[in-house]
């Protein structure tokens, strides 16, 4: 049976501890790779057969008949009982006795100039230790304002939400960032429940999506004409959809994807809301957001928040795909993408670029796909306070943050980049820029230049061509 063989890059007897032995040329005519072991002379010890390079070849060294024995320097080479281990330390080391011997000027440059890679290895492993204590230390800091505010939310915001919730006060603890124990609750009374939803009502049209999976599942075609407005096929097409974008939603996390705590749970919601709504029906990135809701809301509670939050104006207009509303908000955007970037706007203006090709993304998930998951949840956080306008605030802050490398790109790369953000955007720099962002265009706020916009009826505003298509 032959021996399968595993190439290295690098000599793998350099890794590898050895025993002291007395090193034998190798035999006249042989191809360099090992002499067998034998008797040595009248000792009668056994010499272990040892690899040896094909100095033959080389021509520093040549077997020669009659000559049993290797040059006496080269029997002088050092022996070691293990190898150094590191590829750097072979800078330090003499050369095989078969090659010119290192100078004294050769072998005290080769001393320094490993010192300065120790010390330079030494200079990051302090530095990536500073990162840490750094960032630990940031983690602690973080974690004893939230047990605080935690405190404070608890104790004092919530048992008076209609009281306080305007207050400047609460308004800045809410800038902060929710603590996670409190932000179901207060995104709950933040998104509020006009379609009177009852936990009741959601075991109803969760019984119906069942009902409606068992039917697919089994003849493939849903024949329940209860909901008028929306065919077999879309129908059909929501459920093949759901099962989908489930299996894509947040997968870094293993929860979501068949199998997972979460799956059924989401299934559930998703199928439920398609029964409830069916002119609005299942549209790509909404289990993203319904993911959200789950991993910080009971599952009737998640539902309920779900169905309001996509009622309103702006989630509605993306998610019914309404394209007039949707070129009125993305031209408010402009106006005050062009007030407070304006060498950026004039950039993008340059190459055409226009904002549906990445605020879609970003709207229809509410950046819990663009975002690392916990920046994300303190966008929302701020959402809830704020509604629609910070959303788009938002989007504002993240070119801010980007500028400087978005005006050396081009078209196609500002398009990757931004359908791609960097998963390490720290979140005090974003929000940093997101407050320095002016939401009021000549005295006008969002709102206001919104609604201006929806009474001028302005369709001068050219989309790209897949928002016309």
């Amino acid at each position: 049976m032959q021996n399968s063989h595993r190439s290295f890059p690098f000599n793998i007897n350099f890794l590898l501890p050895r025993r002291r032995k007395e090193l034998q040329p190798p035999a006249p005519g042989s191809s360099g790779a090992s002499t067998p072991a034998k008797k040595d002379g009248g000792s009668g010890n056994l010499t272990s057969s040892v690899s040896t390079p094909n100095l033959s070849s080389t021509g520093e060294y040549e077997s020669r008949p009659g000559k049993s024995k290797p040059p006496a320097n080269f029997l002088r080479r050092k022996n070691f009982e293990f190898e150094p281990l590191s590829t750097t330390a072979l800078i330090l080391e003499d050369r095989p006795a078969n090659l010119p011997a290192k100078s004294p000027e050769e072998a005290l440059r080769h001393r320094l100039e490993y010192d300065e890679m120790v010390a330079e290895a030494k200079k990051r492993e302090l530095k990536d230790a500073q990162k840490k204590k750094k960032i630990m230390r940031e983690r602690f800091k973080q974690e004893e304002n939230i047990a605080s505010a935690m405190v404070i939310w608890n104790t004092e915001i919530l048992p008076n939400w209609e009281t306080v919730r305007c207050t400047r006060r609460v308004r800045d603890l809410w800038w902060q960032g929710l603590p996670p124990s409190v932000r179901g609750k207060v995104w709950s009374l933040a998104i509020g429940n006009e379609l009177n939803i009852t936990s009741e009502l959601y075991e109803i049209f969760l019984s119906r999506a069942k009902e409606r999976w068992k039917n697919f599942s089994e003849t493939c075609s849903v024949n329940d004409t209860d909901d008028a407005g929306s065919s077999v096929a879309d129908r059909e097409a929501s459920l093949e959809l759901i099962k989908l974008d489930i299996s894509r939603t947040f997968p870094s996390l293993f929860i979501f994807q068949k199998g997972g705590p979460y799956h059924d749970l989401l299934h559930s919601v998703l199928g439920a809301y398609t029964c409830y709504r069916p002119d609005v029906g299942y549209v790509q990135g909404m289990s993203f957001v319904a993911a959200v809701l789950i991993l910080n809301l009971e599952e009737a509670d998640a539902f309920i928040a779900f169905a309001n939050l996509l009622n309103k104006p702006c989630q509605l207009a993306f998610f019914r795909v309404d394209h007039s509303m949707m070129l009125k908000y993305f031209a408010t955007f402009e106006v005050f993408f062009e007030e407070n970037l304006p060498k950026l706007f004039l950039h993008f203006k340059s190459y055409s670029l226009t904002p549906d090709i990445y605020l879609i993304d970003w709207i229809f998930t509410l950046y819990s796909k663009s975002l690392p998951l916990d920046l994300a949840c303190r966008v929302w956080d701020v959402f809830c306070r704020d509604g629609e306008e910070f959303l788009f605030r938002t989007a504002l802050g993240i070119l801010r943050l980007h500028e400087d490398i978005l005006l050396q790109m081009d078209f196609i790369h500002i398009a990757q980049f931004l359908t791609k953000l960097p998963e390490d955007i720290a979140s005090e720099k974003l929000f940093s820029c997101i407050a320095v962002i002016q939401m009021h265009n000549s005295h006008k706020k969002w709102a206001q230049v919104f609604t201006s916009l929806i009474k001028c009826n302005k369709e001068d505003w050219n989309p790209s061509p897949a928002l016309k298509s």
